[in-house]
């Protein structure tokens, strides 16, 4: 078999990989622990997040015709690849701990919903909050005026005279 028919599969499974991708993330892995990587690997598969080492030239070949063909020009060196079709930032704030806490590790360039980010922005990227966490804060700022709303017809209700409770049946 040639070289190129045993590389093809490789080249389609990255090409699988990024095809619905929300986000695709570039990280130079160097000097990571095995333990490091291992716990790291497991926290980005629960939420859902591909990470996996891929030879550069394949992964130049899958992004052809593709938006992360942006990331062309970082294809050197040792590289891995966190993809997410879930989330867009979650690959970037759960990495961004790893980057943190694993100083030789560090982010190389991605892109996220179409758009490249460079290294310092993938790193304000990570500061998002998750979307469960937006959207709770949403309801809860939509919660808090008729709370208050509540507490105020109860108040006027109070100083009116009506009691706040029907007496209790002897």
């Amino acid at each position: 078999m040639a070289k190129v028919e045993l590389k093809q599969p490789i080249v389609n499974e990255i090409a699988d990989t990024v095809k619905d991708a929300k986000a695709a993330i570039l990280v130079k892995y160097l000097g990571v622990t095995v333990e490091q990587d291992t716990q790291m690997r497991k926290e980005l598969r629960e939420n859902g997040i591909v990470y996996k080492v891929y030879k550069n030239t394949l992964m130049k070949r899958a992004f052809e015709g593709t938006d992360f063909a942006q990331l062309d020009s970082h294809l050197d060196g040792p590289n891995a690849l966190a993809v997410s079709t879930q989330d867009a930032v979650a690959p970037a704030r759960l990495l961004a701990k790893y980057v943190k806490n694993y100083k030789p590790f560090e982010f190389v360039g991605g892109v996220v919903e179409g758009k490249y980010y460079g290294a310092d922005e993938l790193a304000e990227l990570a500061k998002v909050p998750s979307r469960e966490v937006l959207l709770g804060r949403l309801f809860g700022s939509m919660q808090s005026p008729i709370a208050n709303f509540a507490r105020v017809l109860k108040q006027i209700a109070e100083k009116d005279g009506a009691p706040a409770e029907a007496p209790a049946a002897e």
